[in-house]
């Protein structure tokens, strides 16, 4: 993306070419790029919580909570996807002004997203699990 911003820069104002595919281009490439964050966040359980509440809570507790929001993300990011399926095929329909394609590909990172998403909620809730059933044996005890 920042090639292609520093490119349209060049192209612009050293040399004359008019070229507005480039702003297109970085926009998509932002959408892409911020959508693919998500699942890293998720993973890493970075993104936006209870962390107020969960920080003040003992092991249990906060272990319950987490999974209790990490069911209700994985049913938001399934409807996501399910939603982002359908909207990327009516995106077949829908033509970019300037490169002249279809809006499949742009409306796909939406479904790819959010499918990312909820396997790296299920890999941190694996990962996890293992803590959890750890810490029942311990307060078991």
């Amino acid at each position: 993306m920042v090639l292609d911003i520093w490119f349209g820069i060049i192209a612009r104002y050293l040399l004359e070419l008019g070229l507005t595919w480039t702003e297109e281009l970085a926009r998509y490439l932002m959408i892409w790029a911020a959508l693919l964050a998500v699942p890293c966040a998720a993973f890493h359980r970075e993104h936006i919580g209870l962390t107020i509440i969960s920080d003040r809570l003992s092991r249990l507790p906060r272990m319950t909570l987490h999974f209790a929001l990490d069911l209700l993300g994985i049913t938001f990011f399934l409807f996501l996807f399910v939603y982002g399926l359908r909207m990327t095929a009516d995106g077949s329909n829908q033509y970019a002004m300037i490169f002249g394609m279809t809006m499949t590909l742009p409306y796909a990172s939406v479904p790819v997203a959010a499918g990312l998403t909820v396997l790296q909620i299920l890999a941190a809730m694996i990962r996890d699990g293992g803590d959890w059933h750890g810490r029942l044996r311990e307060s078991e005890q």
